[in-house]
């Protein structure tokens, strides 16, 4: 008996040396290993803050998993997933439910995005009065002509990344819309949004700005080769002479018209790696790639310089 039970330490303790890191200790906040669901939309962005996390935090691994929103959200009700990223903020009943069930979710608001309209590079109009882009998705403007009469792009044919996306939720709740005209159609993620408007001069693709934001990332600086990110019209001036594209500036002051925030939420009871994570991305480290993103961070204040010439 006391041989077997010398033996089983020495077992025990030889097991324990052979583990990793990642399951010789229980998850902490700077340790362990899951898996997160994001909202597609918001692909470039994460894969950055993932990268600087794990970098910083060796014993640290976070797989992301690129889905629609209406997917992302119905794993994180569905306990499949513990901690998601969004721009769509719980119902109050959905609040309820997760209480019912013992669960307090918190939410933490991380960025301001934009949803952005690229065209064409042969399209000669990539400024556009808010008031035709709401035409257009109501039906009343089918054709390029009616924009400007010079262009002959041809019929429009609107580009969303998914039916049940983020994007194509935003404006169906912010135009009040019940059903898109025939002439918006549907890709299956942001980069072949991206790839058939580069195909085809007459079609508009409807995209998250962090796709395309002017900034060292070489993936978001070749695509911005291979299309036109259009200006638009302000909300309070939709027919005035000012256009602005969805630069930092102009999303954090909303002189560009379709913004919207993103949120990081957890279902996590205990002080775990998702939430370390949260902590992370909303801290300086975090914010700063947010703003190298073209996005514009949440936790940190922004100083938006205006300089003018003489």
């Amino acid at each position: 008996m006391k041989n077997s039970i010398i033996l089983f330490f020495v077992l025990l303790i030889g097991v324990s040396c052979n583990q990793t890191p990642n399951t010789a200790y229980n998850e902490t906040p700077t340790r362990g290993s899951i898996k997160i669901d994001v909202d597609e939309s918001f692909k470039m962005l994460m894969d950055s803050e993932i990268f600087t996390f794990e970098a910083t935090y060796a014993y640290a691994k976070i797989s992301p998993r690129y889905k629609s929103e209406y997917d992302v959200m119905t794993d994180f009700l569905s306990d499949s997933i513990r901690t998601i990223i969004t721009s769509l903020k719980l119902t109050k009943e959905q609040e309820n439910y997760l209480k019912n069930i013992q669960i307090i979710p918190k939410t933490t608001t991380i960025a301001t995005d934009a949803v952005a309209f690229i065209t064409n590079l042969k399209n000669p109009d990539s400024l556009i009065q808010i008031n035709n882009i709401k035409q257009i998705f109501v039906g009343g403007i089918t054709d390029w002509k009616q924009i400007n009469p010079k262009n002959k792009s041809g019929k429009i044919e609107v580009v969303f990344d998914s039916n049940k996306s983020a994007n194509a939720r935003y404006f169906t709740e912010k135009l009040n819309i019940k059903e898109f005209p025939k002439n918006i159609y549907t890709a299956n993620t942001n980069d072949e949004v991206i790839n058939y408007v580069e195909k085809n001069v007459n079609a508009i693709g409807v995209i998250s700005v962090n796709w395309i934001s002017e900034n060292t990332d070489s993936v978001s600086n070749n695509f911005l080769k291979r299309i036109k990110v259009v200006g638009l019209t302000a909300e309070l001036d939709p027919e005035g002479g000012q256009y602005y594209r969805p630069y930092p500036a102009y999303i954090a002051d909303k002189s560009y018209p379709f913004t919207r925030e993103i949120y990081m939420i957890t279902r996590e009871t205990q002080d775990l790696l998702g939430s370390g994570f949260i902590r992370y991305v909303a801290g300086p480290k975090g914010q700063l790639i947010v703003l190298k993103a073209g996005l514009v961070p949440s936790t940190m204040p922004v100083r938006i310089v205006d300089v003018k010439s003489k």
